[in-house]
């Protein structure tokens, strides 16, 4: 909890001194951080995660970052376009990345499993 609490007050000291206090902080960007999404995958599995957040996660490419930011700020896109976007990339990412781990860790396995499963259907 102490390591919890230590870097909550990181990140609030280093928002307010380069925002210059969240008072001042952008509409736009507030709205980002308060809209939350309620994640079934990877690293936020069960968790409700700001779209800000997810935005700012290892699964968003700072490309496109930079263009859902431009598009939402320039109204291109909406917020719950955003989410949605978000969200899509992320499920799809971790997806992948599930399925390549699965696949490296033991391609044969799942070969097998379903070959056992075809002799059970076929022996009732």
């Amino acid at each position: 909890l102490t390591t919890v609490k230590t870097s909550n007050k990181d990140t609030v000291s280093a928002a307010g001194e380069k925002d210059g206090g969240s008072l001042r902080e952008e509409p736009w960007k507030k709205a980002l951080k308060t809209t939350v999404v309620d994640m079934e995958v990877g690293e936020f599995q069960g968790h409700k995660v700001s779209v800000w957040d997810l935005l700012h996660s290892k699964y968003i490419p700072e490309e496109n970052r930079r263009e859902l930011l431009e598009l939402y700020q320039a109204g291109e896109l909406t917020l719950e376009q955003v989410k949605t976007v978000v969200s899509t990339i992320v499920t799809k990412a971790e997806a992948a990345r599930a399925e390549q781990s699965a696949t490296e860790s033991s391609p044969r396995a799942e070969s097998t499993v379903a070959e056992g499963e075809d002799a059970h259907l076929q022996e009732d």
